[in-house]
């Protein structure tokens, strides 16, 4: 099945690695975007200045989990805004402005609550070597 490369648009970048993740993984763009807009649980990500959404996924015989790594950009593209800076508003959220969606990927199973992101070794070696 071929999928479509997402546009860029006003609201969401597409980078061409999650364009890839989404067609190996059978991931829509629909799907990536509601795990955005309504993440289940949101942590921080291990590539500097990223954010990580997850919302769950499967049946309860095969759990799974859907997990997107995004840079909230301002209007003109650039980041919002540092590791070391507060938000620029005091109403933050991740709504509000331009989002850079990097990656995107099926966990099979269910992650526990403030350990490690469970990130596949193939998505951490491509991070790492950026």
């Amino acid at each position: 099945m071929l999928y479509k490369k997402p546009k860029n648009d006003n609201k969401y970048a597409w980078t061409n690695h999650v364009v890839g993740k989404m067609a190996y993984y059978k991931i829509s763009e629909s799907l990536v975007k509601r795990v955005v807009r309504f993440p289940n649980r949101i942590e921080k990500g291990i590539a500097p200045e990223t954010t990580v959404c997850m919302q769950s996924a499967g049946s309860k015989k095969h759990p799974s989990e859907i997990w997107v790594m995004l840079q909230e950009l301002d209007s003109g593209g650039q980041r919002l805004y540092s590791e070391n800076q507060k938000p620029k508003t005091k109403n933050y959220k991740l709504e509000t402005n331009r989002k850079k969606i990097i990656s995107a990927w099926r966990y099979p199973g269910i992650s526990k609550v403030g350990e490690p992101i469970p990130i596949p070794e193939d998505i951490l070696d491509e991070l790492t070597a950026l």
